[in-house]
């Protein structure tokens, strides 16, 4: 037996012998540094749990199904309450979806729980590891006689005995290879059954700058192919022998990716880019598809530049523009093929712009992929998902493992007809005072620091601490809505929020006393990540898809809001400060000192 160390990169699972075994891709630490590796985990089984109304007929019933090989108790905190839960253990994962509603329409059965939680991500919360962080596991390497799945001869296929165990480690140093295309398009929107590539433009973190392209160019940065198909097959080969851990592009999802797997078919080259072989996959992620390469981590930055930055437009070149303040090469689309059949120096610079192109991606992924990253880690879900996550999501699933975490049962998703209840139930949003029209002086700015946050701690505000009655000196009362939450115990969401900004003040503390700017720029992204996970978590209260969706929360919340910054204005009128404007969490207002106001009242 030996211990292999590594960076989690990625996870999924497969199936052996009608049995789920966990993929773990990483990167190797130590010995055989950066060499690729897959761990097998062929121990671990799906759950899910199970409330009955009548234990044992319940237990009688479920022993009927074939795919439950286990029933057991299990007992779990649920909304502030010990209860016990029976936990049944299943064959493999996909007996989940297709028991999960014969098991709910038992008549001994009341309800079922944590019955939509993926395997892999089951997995990396019970185990409590984190992609983009050190993993160490025992076991044995695998000769290519027992590897069940195609796999490239310079990956280690390890299996694993025993558990993972979880390195406290630093930011991980990745490779990244960016991309992009570009296609002969004479009648307008590029058709990938006649419009074929022309140019694939590379771009890494470590120097490798290269345009693949079928025309000749005296630039030393373009390759020559003979054919499309060709170039294709060469795109392959560098992504195999550069061996990235993420492969970046720029609306890759929606075009880049998609545009490569039709092309490809249509040509038959085979796209094995994935550490085990495989090819590009697409899975539904939120209302669009995603390119998927096993082993590495495909990233649009197009998606995360959405969520980040506040634009007119979100082309590459405007937001090159708005982070590095200076204007990239541009070619209109509708133009590409003209500067392609003209040649000579248009066909330069359209090599020059290609290659620009995924140098800018490039740049961009340097400057805003670390808080994604970071996230990974706080958050605990693969990178490729949690690129492709809304920030109420985050939220979520941070809970989730935190739930797990502390033994709580987590709430299921509402149902059909609970999510349209909810839709129709907004709370009230915070105090705004509009602008006092006018030119001002001597202004000061009022304002709360993470005042949500805050408000959901001081005030215990939490599903599991409210109630509908109770003593006035044991419970807060929210102004104007009368929502009573319970002082103590503590809540699940407040104990939450109140480690965060915990963990927060320490980073910044160690900021404060970093040795270097490479340290401290890694701690502010730290702080940062931390920053909007603790100011997001007031927003999904409300939030109608939220597990721990409460309305009366989330009014709550924002009535002491609107109740603090009304005061603090009265509060400091009082002092001389005018408040000229408010919007939520802070106001603007003008200094009147005493004697100019004694001055105002003689005149």
């Amino acid at each position: 037996m030996e211990s292999k160390r590594f960076v989690l990169l990625d996870i999924d699972y497969i199936t052996e012998d009608d049995k789920a075994v966990i993929r773990m891709f990483g990167k190797i630490k130590g010995d055989d540094e950066g060499k690729s590796l897959i761990v097998l985990d062929k121990h671990f089984k799906p759950y899910i749990y199970v409330v009955p109304n009548d234990e044992e007929k319940c237990i009688e019933d479920l022993n009927g199904f074939d795919e439950i090989e286990m029933v057991g108790w299990a007992r779990k905190g649920y909304m502030g309450e010990i209860k016990d839960f029976l936990r049944i253990t299943l064959n493999h994962p996909q007996d989940v979806p297709k028991l999960r509603d014969k098991i709910r329409d038992l008549d001994s059965v009341n309800n079922i729980m944590e019955h939509d939680i993926p395997f892999y991500r089951r997995y990396l919360i019970d185990k409590a590891i984190f992609p983009m962080a050190e993993v160490e596991v025992d076991g044995q390497c695998l000769d290519e006689n027992s590897i069940n799945f195609m796999c490239e001869s310079d990956v280690c296929v390890f299996e694993m005995n025993g558990e993972p165990k979880p390195i406290n480690s630093e930011f991980p140093e990745l490779k990244t290879l960016s991309f992009d295309i570009e296609v002969r398009n004479p009648k307008g929107m590029p058709q990938s059954e006649e419009d074929p590539i022309i140019m694939i433009s590379l771009s890494s973190n470590y120097g490798l700058q290269k345009v693949l392209s079928t025309k000749k160019s005296p630039l030393k940065y373009v390759e020559t192919l003979k054919t499309e198909a060709h170039m294709l097959q060469r795109f392959v080969e560098i992504i195999k022998s550069e061996n990235p851990d993420l492969l970046i592009g720029y609306n890759s999802d929606n075009f880049d990716m998609p545009y490569i797997r039709d092309r490809a078919a249509k040509l038959n080259v085979k796209l094995g880019i994935g550490t085990d072989g495989s090819g590009l996959k697409f899975m539904r992620r939120g209302y669009t598809n995603s390119a998927l390469v096993k082993g590495r981590i495909h990233v649009d930055l197009y998606l995360l530049m959405r969520r980040y930055l506040q634009l007119d437009r979100y082309t590459l070149e405007r937001v090159y523009r708005e982070l590095f303040g200076v204007e990239k090469e541009d070619v209109p689309g509708d133009e590409i093929f003209e500067y392609w059949d003209n040649g000579g120096e248009m066909l330069e610079k359209l090599f020059k712009y290609s290659l620009d192109d995924a140098v800018a991606v490039t740049k961009i992924g340097e400057k805003m992929l670390p808080l994604s990253m970071e996230f990974t880690r706080i958050v605990g879900q693969p990178f490729f998902d949690i690129a492709r996550m809304a920030t109420g999501q985050m939220v979520e699933w941070y809970l989730i493992r935190k739930a797990y975490e502390i033994g709580d049962m987590v709430p299921n998703k509402p149902s059909s007809s609970q999510y349209s209840e909810r839709r129709g139930k907004k709370a009230a949003g915070g105090y705004v005072k509009d602008p006092v029209m006018g030119l001002h002086e001597n202004i000061v700015s009022f304002d709360f620091r993470s005042l949500y946050p805050s408000i959901i701690i001081s005030k215990n505000v939490s599903p599991d601490t409210l109630v509908d009655e109770c003593d006035i000196n044991n419970c807060h009362v929210a102004p104007e809505v009368g929502h009573k939450f319970l002082k103590e115990p503590v809540g699940f969401v407040p104990s939450i929020i109140g480690n965060i900004l915990k963990e927060r003040v320490r980073i910044k503390t160690q900021m404060n006393n970093a040795e270097n700017a490479r340290e401290k720029q890694v701690l502010d992204v730290q702080q940062q990540a931390l920053k909007r996970l603790a100011n997001s978590m007031y927003g999904v209260y409300g939030y109608s898809r939220f597990r721990w969706y409460r309305i009366e929360c989330a009014e709550a919340v924002t009535a002491w809001g609107r109740d603090f910054i009304k005061k603090t204005m009265l509060q400091a009128k009082k002092y001389g400060f005018k408040a000229i404007y408010a919007d939520t969490d802070g106001f603007y207002a003008t200094y009147i000192p005493k004697d100019d106001i004694h001055d105002d009242k003689e005149n």
